[in-house]
């Protein structure tokens, strides 16, 4: 099986607390792979270190086989990347800072065509600060699409965005899979996780507590339904035995 993201005992510190710790995790091409686990356990740090814009303290990391401190310039025009903030000018439209975002690539993607994808093309010529939440968090993923990318990472991707745009968010990100396109996202919507992601792999104060399927996480776990198979394992809290989760 050929991966486009494989990290092997990543690890990462600081000041003596373990952000990463010996992190292990193989992300197939074409695949959706989600990394999970609460606030602070270490997800973003991961995706830094993995895409080279944060140095580990030990381990190695190939994405589409290249190391991504050593090749950033050749991984810069085949990786995509969205993060949770995304600082821009003030006075700037969504038409000019797709433009200008798209010049840094040899061969970037249509961002009229995006942006119509993610239904937010009426918005080409409005200020990006006078966006919505959830307009904001379309534009981003819109431009860490530019490049056309193999590989994409997104950051809490449907963040702010209604039941309906994150549908339709889950429906383009399926179609851009099935045109081959590797997605490492990280989520706190299990709905969404079992929608999109192929595998996973939960965090825990850094370290690496389940990698596999969703159904095979909630095959591992005592209980039916993933989000209560998530807290199990994450010991966010514990799920509520007397609470009815049906419709």
């Amino acid at each position: 099986m050929e991966y486009a993201i494989c990290a092997r005992q990543l690890s990462k510190s600081y000041g003596g607390v373990h952000a990463v710790r010996a992190l292990d995790l193989s992300v197939p091409r074409g695949a959706i792979f989600g990394l999970l686990g609460a606030n602070g356990a270490g997800k973003t740090t991961a995706m830094e270190c993995m895409l080279g814009t944060r140095r580990p303290d030990g381990g190695t990391v190939r994405i589409l086989g290249q190391e991504p401190r050593t090749n950033r310039k050749q991984l810069f025009q085949r990786v995509g990347v969205q993060f949770q903030e995304g600082n821009y000018q003030e006075r700037i439209t969504v038409r000019e800072l797709c433009e200008v975002t798209a010049s840094l690539y040899r061969a970037p993607a249509d961002y009229r065509a995006l942006l119509a994808r993610f239904g937010i093309a009426e918005k080409s010529g409005s200020f990006v600060q006078a966006l919505s939440g959830g307009q904001r968090q379309r534009l981003f993923i819109v431009l860490a699409l530019l490049p056309d990318p193999e590989v994409v990472f997104l950051d809490e991707l449907t963040t702010g965005l209604d039941p309906h745009a994150r549908r339709e968010v889950w429906k383009a990100l399926a179609a851009l899979k099935e045109q081959g396109l590797t997605i490492l996202l990280t989520s706190h919507f299990m709905d969404e996780v079992q929608a999109l992601c192929d595998s996973i792999c939960i965090l825990k104060q850094g370290q690496s507590i389940f990698c596999g399927t969703v159904a095979e996480a909630i095959a591992a776990s005592p209980y039916e339904r993933f989000e209560d198979a998530y807290l199990w394992y994450t010991e966010e809290e514990q799920p509520d035995e007397n609470v009815s989760h049906d419709v």
